[in-house]
């Protein structure tokens, strides 16, 4: 990665999100110090601020196989703008939440940008859950679990067509880390789609190191590179209580950052996303803190 142009763009959007909370985490990020951070790392930063985002109490959950659907479309359309609009400027879009739905507009902004050049990308999903439901398989109807189905060209039109085409990534360029809480009818898209998901379980019996290194090969493999997005819950609860959604048996805290770390030397990583940090189930911002150390680790920072 040549750039040293990092451009942050908040999406401080819960309405994908069965709690509300995580509509803060933009905000929790920038307070631990984000901006300064990269600074100090080497990079001209600059903040865009948040996307306009409407508070559910002022609008009707619609579709509840989809709720809010229109909105967080909306949203993402947006944030595929600014994103591409970003990589334009020759600037690395490094994207806070919110909720794992923004996932469908900032993939759709780095896919349109290098559609555009005639070249596809790949993404690594750094998740407790593979969030590839659909509107028919969701058992909640919360869309933060329908993004990665989106961008893949599966689910609802309003999400899939963000951008003006389908799919944004191909399955043979997408690598799933960190499951652990799968749903049935995810299960079997991804088994439909020949997905490589790499569980806990895997993590446990074959390392972080070697994990991430095939994940950044597949992803890799005939792209420009790869979207990197990590929503909070792919690290145990026990490291980073402050999630939309825990789930017990997850990374540590090391071996976030290892995968980070190997996401930069890789060369390879074309944008830069956290989300589902939520406030209300934090402790003195410690997740928000640590989210800020993996981006500075996924933008170059060493231990020496």
């Amino acid at each position: 990665m040549n750039m040293r142009k990092a451009k942050i763009i908040g999406v401080p959007m819960d309405l994908g999100a069965g709690r509300r909370g995580v509509d803060m985490g933009p905000s929790s990020m920038r307070i631990a110090g984000l901006n300064q951070a990269l600074r100090r790392l080497g990079w001209d930063v600059e903040d865009t601020g948040n996307i306009p985002v409407r508070p559910p109490e002022s609008m009707q959950r619609g579709n509840t196989k989809a709720q809010y659907l229109p909105e967080i479309a909306d949203v993402c359309e947006q944030l595929a703008k600014n994103v591409e609009c970003a990589l334009e400027e020759n600037s690395i879009p490094v994207i806070l939440g919110g909720d794992h739905s923004i996932a469908i507009g900032s993939g759709s902004g780095v896919a349109s940008f290098y559609k555009k050049r005639n070249q596809k990308i790949g993404i690594i999903w750094l998740d407790a859950h593979t969030d590839i439901n659909t509107p028919d398989t969701s058992p909640s109807g919360n869309i933060h679990g329908m993004p990665l189905a989106a961008l893949l060209g599966h689910g609802a039109p309003e999400l899939t067509g963000v951008g003006g085409f389908a799919p944004k990534i191909d399955p043979e360029h997408t690598a799933i880390i960190g499951a652990r809480s799968v749903d049935p009818g995810e299960s079997d898209l991804i088994r439909k789609l020949g997905i490589r998901v790499f569980t806990m379980t895997e993590m446990d019996e074959r390392g972080m190191g070697s994990v991430i290194e095939e994940a950044i090969r597949i992803a890799s493999n005939g792209t420009a590179g790869f979207h990197a997005t990590l929503d909070m819950d792919f690290l145990d609860p026990f490291y980073a209580p402050g999630v939309g959604t825990r789930e017990t048996g997850g990374a540590t805290y090391r071996e976030t950052h290892l995968c980070m770390e190997k996401i930069h030397d890789s060369g390879k990583v074309l944008s830069v996303e956290i989300t589902e940090v939520n406030p209300l189930y934090d402790t003195a911002n410690q997740t928000a803190q640590m989210a800020v150390e993996f981006i500075l680790s996924a933008l170059g920072k060493k231990i020496m």
